[in-house]
C-alpha cells in the first residue's frame, strides 16, 4: 500500500516541529522563544502562527514528537525479543544507542519535561506523568507475563520492579544532565541490566 503524501501545509507543520524539537529540548519551554524557532527554521512568526495557535500548542506537539522518537527506539530494540528478559533488556539497550543523541540534544525529553514542567507548564507535566504511568504499566506487564511463562522467578513484585527501573533511568539521566557527566546515566544503565539479569529464573548470583 502506497504511503499517502503529505500536503504542503502538513510538510510545513512537520518541518516546524522537527526544527523546534531540539531547541525546546535544550532550552526548555520557558527558555525557548518563537524567535528561536523562526530563526532556526528560516520562517516568519506568521508561518508559525499559521500552523500552531500559540507556543503552548507547538510545545505540546514537540513533546509528542520527541517522546515518540524514544518510544520507537524501544519498539525497534524489542522487535526480535523472544523472552520477557530480552524485552526488558530492550530498554537499556535502546537507551545506550540513544545516549549520544540525548547528550548532544539536551538530554532525554521525558526527563527534561518532568523537571521543568513541574513549575512552568501543568499540561506538559500531565503528559509526562501519563507517559511514566503507561511505561510503568508496560514494564510491569512484561514482568508479570515472564512470571507466568516461567522465565522470571516467582516472588518478584512487577510494579516495584517497574518503579525501580524507571527511577534508575530517569534519576541517572537527571544527574548526568545536571553535572554534565555522562557516567551517571551509564552507571544507572549498568544497574538496570544487572537487575533485569537477576530476574531470570535461571540466574545464579
Amino acid at each position: 500500500m502506497a504511503t499517502q503524501e503529505l500536503t504542503k501545509a502538513e510538510r510545513t507543520r512537520r518541518f516546524i516541529i522537527e526544527t523546534a524539537a531540539p531547541i525546546f529540548n535544550k532550552k526548555g519551554f520557558a527558555g525557548t522563544s518563537l524567535s528561536d524557532v523562526t530563526e532556526a527554521a528560516g520562517l516568519t512568526k506568521g508561518s508559525i502562527y499559521g500552523n500552531f495557535k500559540n507556543k503552548d500548542e507547538l510545545a505540546m506537539q514537540v513533546f509528542d514528537y520527541n517522546v515518540n522518537l524514544v518510544e520507537q527506539a524501544f519498539i525497534d530494540q524489542m522487535a526480535g525479543a523472544k523472552t520477557s528478559i530480552e524485552k526488558l533488556m530492550g530498554y537499556p539497550l535502546a537507551y545506550r544507542k540513544l545516549f549520544n543523541t540525548f547528550m548532544d540534544n539536551g538530554g532525554c525529553p521525558l526527563i527534561n519535561t518532568l523537571v521543568e514542567a513541574d513549575d512552568t507548564h501543568e499540561k506538559l507535566l500531565k503528559k509526562a506523568l501519563d507517559i511514566i504511568a503507561h511505561w510503568k504499566e508496560t514494564i510491569a506487564g512484561i514482568v508479570e507475563k515472564g512470571i507466568v511463562r516461567g522465565e522470571i522467578r516467582r516472588g518478584v513484585n512487577p510494579e516495584r520492579i517497574a518503579e525501580l527501573l524507571i527511577t534508575l533511568f530517569e534519576g541517572g539521566g537527571i544527574l548526568s544532565k545536571a553535572a554534565g557527566d555522562r557516567s551517571y546515566f551509564l552507571t544507572s544503565l549498568d544497574h538496570v541490566e544487572s537487575i533485569i539479569q537477576s530476574l531470570d529464573v535461571n540466574y545464579i548470583a
